[in-house]
């Protein structure tokens, strides 16, 4: 099967296999009047179309971009989509007045959704999950990192963690499994953590690990969760079991977060609200992608990442969704790419980098996913604008066309279009 994408204004997209830094994050490839040709799920070629022309026979499928530019699919680095219940009334309790720990303390937040997901059956979960991604989809994401984490026991842990492996199944967008089960202490075990720590190491990650439900784990290393001590013990089985690491790191406090990413080669250092110069400096000089998540900063009223000190200072920065119930309840990328800009200070081709080709890398994939380059998995945006400024500059509304996975089209014209199942 072959597709072929015409009329486009132009391509923007970042290169390479690996994460742009620094202020290398702002430079992109921009070919006017190019066309992108599919073959399986690949792209074959970038270019005029009088070369292609030249170089191909007609192809099975013609897309349209009527003038629209074309941009990699989004790669969302830090997502939590399997949850039930709901948790409105915690914004209206921010609304009068309440802290997002003070309401974590009456027995709300993450908790909340504990209590309703353990609730939940695997069909319901899943349903809702795949509703959750066809949001996704439409606003230009192609593939998330999926965490679990609102089950807190064996059971829960691994009913969401299958949820994710069947959606992956059934769904275009790839989802990548991360094991969250140290996202909270439980009620529980509210009065023995480390009970817990010792249930999290010695039940729940081998359990997973012999299933074979995850790809990397994650630990909300913060004040009154895990301290930088417990969250070390916690991640110490990840090479054992083969995981990449990933690490919930200085979100309410400068716990030391992003140092101990660094220190443990963590593919993300991710919220990063109250990191340290020295982390900045520990980020800058390693391989650790600092993944920020302004669509909780927005939803929850509270300050942003140092998102401009850190490029500045030469780190590799991801932008994420933070896609939850609590705190940033949103699947919508360009929504997050608009706060990167009016709110953090980065330029449209920073934000581009980041939510493409860094955010790729922050979950070991870049040689993949992230880039309009020929090799590359053909997982394409077309924009209704003609060029990425109008991610930030036409903000509020869907600025998504068309959505091309793995060669596909998935979405035309603004909507979903039948799809066999895909496997992730």
């Amino acid at each position: 099967m072959s597709l072929l994408i015409t009329g486009a204004s132009r391509i923007e997209t970042p290169t390479g296999h690996s994460a742009r830094r620094g202020r290398e994050m702002e430079h992109l490839r921009a070919i006017p009047d190019a066309v992108v040709r599919c073959e399986g799920s690949r792209i074959v070629f970038v270019g005029p179309k009088e070369d292609h022309d030249r170089l191909f026979d007609q192809p099975d499928e013609l897309l349209d971009a009527r003038g629209g530019a074309v941009i990699p699919g989004f790669v969302d680095p830090h997502t939590h989509p399997v949850w039930a219940g709901s948790r409105e009334d915690e914004l209206d309790r921010r609304l009068h007045g309440e802290t997002y720990m003070e309401i974590a303390r009456s027995g709300g937040g993450i908790n909340a959704t504990v209590r309703a997901t353990r609730a939940a059956s695997f069909d319901e979960l899943l349903r809702s999950t795949l509703g959750r991604l066809d949001t996704f989809l439409l606003h230009g994401t192609t593939t998330i990192d999926a965490k679990s984490g609102y089950g807190l026991d064996l059971e829960t842990e691994i009913r969401m963690l299958e949820v994710i492996r069947a959606a992956d199944e059934r769904h275009p967008v790839d989802l990548i499994p991360t094991c969250l089960a140290a996202h909270e202490v439980p009620p529980e075990y509210r009065d023995d953590p480390e009970a817990y720590i010792a249930s999290v190491t010695g039940r729940i990650h081998p359990e997973i690990a012999r299933r074979g439900l995850a790809q990397a784990v994650d630990v909300f290393c913060e004040t009154g969760v895990f301290d930088v001590s417990q969250t070390r013990r916690l991640l110490a089985d990840a090479p054992r079991y083969g995981w990449g690491i990933h690490l919930h790191a200085d979100e309410l406090t400068p716990l030391g977060g992003a140092e101990l990413a660094v220190e443990l080669g963590a593919m993300s250092a991710d919220h990063l609200v109250h990191v340290t110069e020295g982390g900045i400096a520990a980020l800058a000089g390693s391989e650790t992608v600092a993944t920020l998540l302004p669509g909780t900063s927005f939803f929850l009223r509270s300050s942003y990442a140092p998102a401009r000190r850190m490029i500045d200072a030469g780190c590799a920065v991801a932008l994420a969704t933070d896609c939850n119930p609590g705190s940033s309840p949103t699947e919508s990328m360009p929504a997050i790419l608009a706060l990167a800009c009016l709110q953090m200070g980065l330029t449209i081709e920073e934000v581009l980098t980041a939510a493409t080709l860094n955010a790729a890398a922050a979950l070991g994939r870049a040689d993949r996913y992230g880039s309009v380059e020929t090799g590359k998995q053909a997982d394409l945006v077309v924009l209704n604008g003609p060029s990425a400024h109008h991610l930030a500059y036409h903000y509020g509304v869907n600025p998504v066309r068309h959505v091309v996975k793995g060669g596909r089209v998935v979405v035309a014209d603004g909507r979903l279009r039948e799809a066999p199942a895909f496997g992730g």
